[in-house]
C-alpha cells in the first residue's frame, strides 16, 4: 500500500455511503492523529485501538449520522505521495466558507485549518472534510 492515509479515508467513505456503523482499519500514529481531528471537529464519534501481536494494531471507527444522513459529505485526500501540497499560513484554504476544515501536518503536529491559523503555523495539507 503507497498511502495509507488515503486508504482510510476510503474506507470512511464507502462505509458512510452503506451506512456502516463502524468500519475497521490498519492502525498508525499519523492515523491516530488525523482520527483525533475527526473527533474534535465531530466528524466521527471516536475510534478504539486494538493491539495483536508483532506490533500491528487496528482502528474501529465508530462513524456518526445525523438525520440517517452521514455527517462527513465529502472527504478528500489533498497531498499525495507523487505529489505534495503545502500552504503558508496565510494561505491555508478555506473548504465551503469555513463549514469544513482541512487537515494539516505541521511542525506542531497534525491539526486542523483553524488551529493551524491560531498557531500561526502552515504545513502539508492532508485532507478536505465536510
Amino acid at each position: 500500500m503507497n498511502d495509507p492515509l488515503s486508504d482510510m479515508l476510503t474506507r470512511i467513505r464507502n462505509a458512510g455511503m452503506r451506512r456502516k456503523s463502524k468500519v475497521q482499519t490498519p492502525g498508525s500514529r499519523l492515523r491516530a492523529h488525523v482520527l483525533d481531528v475527526l473527533k474534535d471537529e465531530g466528524f466521527i464519534r471516536g475510534y478504539a485501538s486494538t493491539e495483536y501481536g508483532n506490533g500491528r494494531t487496528e482502528f474501529e471507527i465508530e462513524l456518526k449520522y445525523y438525520d440517517n444522513q452521514h455527517v462527513i459529505r465529502e472527504i478528500e485526500r489533498v497531498s499525495r505521495p507523487g505529489r505534495r501540497v503545502y500552504a503558508a499560513v496565510d494561505a491555508l484554504p478555506r473548504v465551503k466558507n469555513g463549514l469544513g476544515i482541512t487537515i494539516l501536518s505541521t511542525s506542531k503536529g497534525v491539526m486542523a485549518d483553524h488551529a493551524a491559523r491560531e498557531h500561526n503555523v502552515g504545513g502539508e495539507i492532508l485532507c478536505k472534510v465536510f
